[in-house]
């Protein structure tokens, strides 16, 4: 992948994922909608910056010199992680995304760790079974937050570039990996919350709707602590999401419903060689 190909696989990602979205809507659920242009600026911002720091993780196919689908990982510490991979709609089923897999694979050949999100795509579910990956089911909890339900939060405070070390040591301790440069991004995007106390230490990164969209705590105590800060910050008007919650982070799934959240079975975490990362939720695509 080149950096002036980037627009161009976010379009793919786009209309791709979208169709996906569309094949498997559940009734109840928000109609699919395209991606927003805030939301595609995002999306290439974050791939160029994978592009600066995985540049060998990042590949597209081509056929009669047209861009038809991409793939981006990277590798941290001893980790390695996809963080986007589709192909066009009309050039699905002629193997590309086979060769593409293979060669974000490589990137990685030296990793003891593999993570991945993954949607309810049946071909791409098969191709990270063959990779080596197990394959756990994904929770979404979504709803609007019932305001008197909220709970008094103490000792979470807003965080700042300074708290680096502690997120990096809490990754360590929950997914096996740190972030590391991937921070920088994840602070321009996101608000950071973050509690240090003797008693349990986390963090969690929230989107504009309140929704916590990266967390990684010591205990279920500072974990609870940062989701009810997040959750209060929400919008009343506007459903929160949290996705990407697998079973063994149960601590979240008795949050969500002590709040009225629904519980929604959507998608799966891959994970090669490792347990479950608890207590953690994972970023869409940089875990």
């Amino acid at each position: 992948m080149r950096r002036e190909d980037v627009a161009a696989c976010e379009r793919i990602s786009s209309s791709a994922f979208h169709e996906l979205d569309l094949r498997t809507h559940q009734r109840g659920w928000p109609e699919p909608s395209p991606r927003s242009e805030d939301r595609a600026a995002r999306w290439r911002g974050r791939t160029e910056h994978l592009l600066d720091t995985d540049p060998d993780g990042c590949w597209v196919a081509e056929v009669d010199d047209e861009l038809v689908g991409f793939v981006t990982s990277l590798v941290r510490e001893l980790m390695w992680i996809l963080a986007s991979y589709a192909v066009r709609p009309a050039s699905q089923g002629r193997g590309l995304g086979r060769v593409l897999l293979e060669a974000a694979l490589h990137h990685g050949r030296g990793c003891l760790r593999g993570m991945l999100n993954a949607s309810a795509d049946p071909q791409a579910l098969r191709r990270y079974v063959q990779a080596g990956f197990e394959l756990h089911p994904h929770l979404l909890l979504t709803g609007r937050v019932e305001r008197s339900l909220l709970p008094e939060v103490r000792h979470v405070r807003e965080g700042v570039e300074a708290d680096r070390d502690l997120l990096d040591s809490l990754d360590r301790r929950t997914r096996g990996a740190a972030h590391g440069p991937d921070h920088g991004v994840l602070m321009r995007e996101l608000r950071l919350l973050v509690t240090d106390r003797a008693s349990g230490s986390g963090y969690a990164y929230v989107d504009r709707t309140g929704s916590p969209v990266v967390l990684a705590a010591t205990g279920r105590k500072a974990a609870a602590a940062l989701t009810w800060e997040a959750l209060a910050g929400s919008d009343p008007d506007t459903p929160v999401r949290i996705a990407h919650v697998s079973p063994a982070n149960a601590w979240a799934v008795e949050l969500a419903v002590a709040a009225r959240l629904d519980v929604w079975s959507s998608g799966f975490l891959g994970l090669r060689r490792m347990k479950e990362p608890t207590p953690y939720i994972p970023h869409p695509t940089l875990l």
